[in-house]
């Protein structure tokens, strides 16, 4: 009873109130001072400058507790950063993350926020705190004295005024500090301005894409029986590929069919995000014209053009996000998850029914399917039934470093079963007896406490390799390459050269199809003698190109890519 006394009466004290929402306020900043790759001027300029701001601000309400309800946006950030820099050690708020928000599905957040326990704990108790003891001080009977107010004041300017002459400054002689790229708060602002904008770029987009034509033909005969299946992965590193060298055979399906495969073993993904990096495999939007999505409509609907009969299925849900706009192109598309409840296991194995009815329909005989898994995402043992696990123990109790032995094993687990699933998908289509090709790829890797910077899960503002390695595999049925001797050698040959999945995939896919049309280059087809190696780049969180040796990559990201001849940048 006396401590709970002691604890009412310190809550109800307004002057240290006032002191401990500035610390709240500024607590961010100061770990940031320590993560972000800065010179020292701008280390100093993230703490200094918030920090007067937020000490002038706290003195222009009597009660502390209204002013820091006054900035619960800036709360709202400092909570969300706190998370953020406990799942990837650095970076503000990426314009990804508010996307995220709204279109990561529940069951998705679940799982996240399930094994971020620690700092999820943290931040209820210190800005849900916080907040409750804003609402105790807005409601206490006593107000800061006016002269304490007016002296707190006077403090704040005089170290706001350098301050903001600091950073200006810095702003000119440090080329690469930009406030509003490194200043916190004031670079989430603008991130969330970008979010915004693209938003309603994204809710715009039947209307900006509604007369765009492909005018696509194809060059094979009208008459001939055609199949082309698209698998895209989920959260596949190629490192963990036993068919890509790793250590632990992971791929034994694939590997016993591997003299009919052609695998590009220096791929790598130009985003480490699934709402960007799945469309760009779709469409011809690269990290280099990105804002083609916005305009340009898929490969899908290239093939319907052409005379194609399509289909798109997927293993994940609606996201309002350009993954479901290109999936509704095609004549059928299914989610099957969204007839299951959040919490529901289903497998990837699902596709499969699905796949052999559309090779069944004898309606039309030149088909494109699209087959969208769920593959190895977070988390891991819940992607594959529970006897097919072929590493054990693979059930962790948490996301947490020392639990890894039991992720990766269930990591590796759901890399076996999509080799199952992958060779089950080329068997089906080569039982068709006819031209066909089968691609598969995967939107972006995955770290796992991979090395000394402990890094886990994948769209870090900054990434790792592990994040942007994936596999490229590709399959011709023999119908295919009796009927085009041609092309089996030349994706064999360009497929050792460096590749950009999410560049060549779209190219790649209707070049094999033999269909030709605007926006289809045939200088990014792996299939055409005439592919050119041009450089490879990321899409930053700003929708830029950058060239990868800028983005972030840090020695153990270049020690891995010689060691796995990856060539960087």
């Amino acid at each position: 009873m006396k401590l709970f006394k002691h604890i009412n009466r310190l809550a109800h004290n307004q002057k240290l109130l006032f002191w401990f929402f500035i610390g709240v306020l500024i607590l961010p900043n100061c770990i940031m001072a320590f993560t972000e790759r800065m010179g020292i001027l701008g280390r100093i300029c993230n703490v200094v400058l918030p920090l007067s701001a937020y000490w002038m601000a706290m003195t222009f309400s009597r009660k502390p507790g209204k002013a820091l309800w006054a900035m619960f946006l800036f709360l709202f950030y400092d909570a969300f950063e706190i998370v953020l820099l406990h799942l990837f050690g650095e970076a503000p708020i990426a314009v990804d993350m508010f996307l995220n928000v709204v279109t990561t599905n529940v069951g998705e957040a679940t799982e996240l926020l399930g094994n971020l326990w620690l700092s999820v704990v943290f931040v209820v108790v210190v800005y849900g705190g916080g907040l409750i003891l804003g609402v105790v001080s807005w409601r206490n009977m006593m107000d800061l004295p006016l002269f304490y107010r007016l002296v707190q004041r006077k403090r704040a300017a005089v170290l706001l005024i350098p301050a903001l002459v600091l950073t200006i400054a810095t702003h000119f002689i440090d080329r690469s500090y930009k406030f509003y790229n490194d200043l916190f708060p004031v670079n989430v602002t603008y991130n969330l301005g970008l979010a915004v904008q693209r938003y309603f770029l994204t809710e715009n987009y039947f209307e900006t894409s509604r007369n765009f034509k492909f005018a696509a033909v194809s060059a094979h005969e009208a008459q001939q029986p055609e199949v082309y299946v698209l698998i895209i992965g989920e959260t596949a590193r190629a490192e963990s590929f036993g068919i890509y060298g790793y250590e632990r055979n992971t791929t034994p399906c694939l590997a016993a069919m591997s003299d009919s495969l052609i695998i590009a073993r220096d791929a790598l993904s130009e985003s480490n995000t699934t709402h960007k990096s799945v469309p760009m495999i779709l469409s011809a939007a690269s990290a280099e014209c990105f804002d083609r999505v916005y305009t340009q409509r898929s490969l899908i609907a290239a093939f319907n053009e052409a005379g194609y009969a399509t289909s798109f299925y997927s293993n994940q849900r609606y996201n309002h996000s350009f993954i479901d706009f290109f999936g509704r192109e095609a004549d059928k598309n299914v989610y099957v998850k969204e007839v299951y409840a959040d919490s529901a296991n289903v497998s990837d194995g699902t596709l499969l029914e699905l796949l052999r009815t559309s090779l069944a329909d004898t309606r039309n005989s030149k088909k494109l399917i699209v087959l969208h898994t769920y593959g190895s995402h977070f988390a891991y043992h819940e992607r594959y039934p529970a006897d097919k696990a072929v590493f054990k123990p693979d059930v962790p109790l948490s996301a947490g470093l020392l639990e890894r032995e039991k992720l990766i094993n269930s990591y590796d687990n759901t890399i076996c079963y999509s080799d199952y699933f992958i060779a089950s998908v080329i068997n089906m289509v080569a039982a068709e007896q006819c031209p066909a090709a089968v691609i598969y790829t995967s939107d972006h890797g995955e770290d796992i406490y991979d090395d000394s910077r402990h890094l886990f899960l994948h769209a870090s503002p900054a990434p790792s390799i592990h994040q942007i390695y994936v596999p490229w595999i590709a399959w011709l049925s023999s119908q295919y390459i009796e009927r085009w001797p041609d092309v089996a050698p030349t994706l064999r040959a360009n497929a050792l050269k460096p590749i950009a999945t999410n560049k060549v995939t779209f190219h790649t896919l209707l070049d094999i199809a033999g269909i030709s049309g605007n926006q289809i280059d045939r200088r990014l087809s792996l299939a055409s003698p005439t592919f050119t190696v041009t450089p490879r780049y990321y899409l930053n969180d700003h929708n830029e190109p950058c060239r990868l040796n800028t983005v972030g990559l840090k020695d153990p990201d270049f020690d891995f890519a010689r060691r796995h001849h990856l060539r960087l940048p």
